[in-house]
């Protein structure tokens, strides 16, 4: 069988993230490019969330295991912080699976870096889709996570912050 790069990609879909795991690899847009290697190998380059995202590592791990199960071999994974990874290169795919997960998906434009001074940034509600919520924590239940509580049905819920 001859494997492609179309067919890397289809398989690296099976790759959840260990913090979300309703999400893929591919769904966050951390995966960057697939590359044949000289020595018959491949290398998988990946961005992560931010430059200190404790998963990295177990991502790395499980891309290199889903691969090697499916027969192929050798597999490095590459970090790359440049260009830093932005919520932009999430798929629609996975915004509404983070939605339906219980997650409000990033807002599209915004910027975290300008928490403190910024204008309060309006993010939806998962649960109720009501607009009229606030941000509880800048922090959530991981660092790549704010928490926040929906004024209308007084659920909490975390949003995906922008990087």
């Amino acid at each position: 069988m001859v494997i492609t790069k179309e067919h890397i990609w289809k398989i690296l879909e099976e790759v959840p993230d260990p913090e979300i795991p309703v999400l893929s690899v591919l769904d966050l847009g951390i995966v960057r490019d697939v590359k044949f290697l000289d020595n018959e190998g491949i290398e998988v380059i990946i961005t992560p969330t931010y430059s200190g995202c404790p998963a990295m590592d177990m991502i790395a791990v499980n891309i290199k295991s889903v691969l090697q199960e499916k027969g192929i071999h050798p597999v490095r994974v590459t970090s790359v912080l440049h260009p830093a990874w932005t919520t932009e290169w999430m798929t629609e795919e996975g915004r509404r699976k983070l939605k339906d997960y219980g997650i409000a998906p990033p807002v599209k434009g915004s910027f975290d870096k300008g928490a403190l001074f910024a204008s309060e940034r309006t993010v939806e509600c998962p649960q109720c889709n009501s607009s009229d919520t606030r941000m509880v924590s800048q922090f959530g239940s991981t660092p790549c996570k704010a928490l926040y509580q929906c004024n209308s049905c007084k659920e909490p819920f975390d949003y995906f912050k922008c990087h």
